[in-house]
């Protein structure tokens, strides 16, 4: 199938494409590049366009005889959003409408969407079950949220099948090197860790030592970005062969403390990863895990690289790929 996949040249819809290509499949890809990155687009044709032209989407969908799209476009900066709002809203849930109307309008009728473990705000308890109630704590979480509710009333009026899947903390590099992880300003603990262990920044920046966890740091579910992409294939697939629609978490299941991390990035590159401690920041909760049960066994899908020793030396590889 041509599959629209936007926000196609960022991290993890990059990776998603090459799977994508792999399973058969031709990912067009429609991206603005503000944040993601012609060189990432190797897999498929690029649509230049930005998500509040709806009149380009519906054009792209037509000239490429979409079938299906997957959602990623989106700003992913919690803290950001805090500051900026509007901009947050306007960029991640109007567009988001923007995208449906055209696909109503186009006669596609089939969507994997990028959703994220934040719209379960502050977790009553870990693992966190998809059934969890939804209280976000910032409004990157609260938009996600607006969007799965957006997808779930065209699904009841305009018959949309979806794959709600909300994920945990993407991690990693494809492991042939070809794309990884490369953001602008970079606000994500494996990259930044690795970035300190290279001495491209003075330290690495820990956010709270006294949370409820076994040596005090926060504790998070990392989960490759490889096995992220396949689970959107699979979800693709499921939801068109099925024509149902759902809400799946993707993890491992399985936490990491941020120093667990630290001391693999040190292991991994044979180099001190310096450090300075910080105060907790304000919304952070102590951990965050997935129960991803349900994504096993509807998608038949089991995370195959997600070691943390796995992660880092893919993301080890791809940074000193590009380094410099």
């Amino acid at each position: 199938m041509n599959i629209l996949v936007t926000g196609g040249a960022g991290y993890i819809g990059s990776h998603t494409a090459k799977a994508l290509a792999q399973a058969g499949h031709v990912p067009v890809v429609y991206d603005n590049l503000e944040k993601g990155h012609r060189w990432a687009v190797q897999w498929g044709p690029l649509v230049e366009g930005d998500m509040a032209d709806r009149e380009k989407l519906l054009q792209t969908m037509k000239e490429h005889s979409i079938e299906g799209a997957i959602h990623f476009a989106a700003y992913i900066a919690v803290g950001e959003s805090m500051s900026q709002p509007e901009r947050y809203f306007r960029n991640n849930v109007c567009n988001s409408l923007n995208l449906l109307g055209a696909m109503e309008q186009a006669g596609v009728r089939r969507i994997v969407f990028s959703s994220t473990a934040a719209v379960y705000g502050m977790p009553e308890s870990t693992p966190i079950p998809e059934d969890h109630r939804k209280a976000p704590v910032n409004a990157y979480g609260e938009g996600k949220w607006m969007v799965e509710k957006l997808i779930e009333w065209f699904g009841q009026i305009h018959g949309f099948h979806s794959a709600r899947l909300r994920y945990f903390n993407a991690a990693g590099a494809d492991p042939d090197c070809e794309i990884g992880e490369d953001h602008e300003p970079e606000t994500h603990l494996i990259p930044l860790a690795l970035a300190a262990a290279a001495g491209r920044i003075a330290n690495l920046q820990l956010f709270g030592t006294d949370y409820p966890t076994k040596d005090g740091t926060a504790v998070r579910d990392y989960i490759h970005v490889t096995d992220l992409a396949d689970a959107h294939v699979r979800a693709l697939d499921h939801i068109g062969r099925t024509e149902s629609s759902v809400i799946l978490n993707l993890g491992t299941g399985e936490g990491h403390t941020v120093r667990e991390v630290i001391e693999t990035a040190s292991r991994v590159t044979g180099r001190e990863v310096p450090v300075l401690e910080r105060p907790r920041r304000e919304g952070d909760p102590a951990a965050l895990v997935a129960d991803s049960r349900a994504a096993r066994e509807l998608l038949n899908w089991e995370p195959s690289h997600s070691g943390l020793e796995e992660i880092l030396e893919t993301a080890w590889r791809w940074y000193r790929r590009n380094e410099g």
